[in-house]
């Protein structure tokens, strides 16, 4: 599946935006999608996660309670809404899909998504 991932920008503190991901290729209700970030300087790191249906998520704790991720499998999207954001989420924002749902640490290893998007800059200034 080929994944385009778009609405980053620059924003001050205490900001938000929102990213989405659009798919094409395959099935995308079939896929659980997650959203990754990396830092200049830093190792790609796990964001946020949702199942097929939409039904569930998972967010890494640097996020839970300002970011909320969702999907519209009719639109093959994945949205990520960033509120009250930080300088610390300054990053390039990757989304990703994996084949199965994962419980927590499982949804940290980046080597579980199999299909990666390019990336979104997301600058936030303090």
């Amino acid at each position: 599946v080929q994944l385009q991932a778009s609405g980053g920008g620059l924003v001050q503190a205490g900001g938000y935006l929102r990213l989405s991901c659009v798919a094409s290729g395959r099935t995308f209700g079939s896929y659980v999608m997650g959203w990754f970030r990396q830092a200049p300087g830093k190792e790609r790191e796990f964001v946020a996660v949702i199942s097929w249906s939409g039904g569930s998520s998972y967010y890494a704790d640097s996020v839970k309670g300002r970011f909320t991720i969702s999907r519209d499998n009719a639109k093959s999207t994945v949205y990520l809404q960033m509120n009250s954001l930080k300088p610390e989420d300054t990053a390039v924002y990757y989304c990703a899909t994996r084949r199965y749902y994962c419980s927590e640490a499982e949804c940290y290893n980046s080597r579980d998504y199999a299909d990666w998007g390019r990336g979104t800059q997301v600058t936030v200034s303090s």
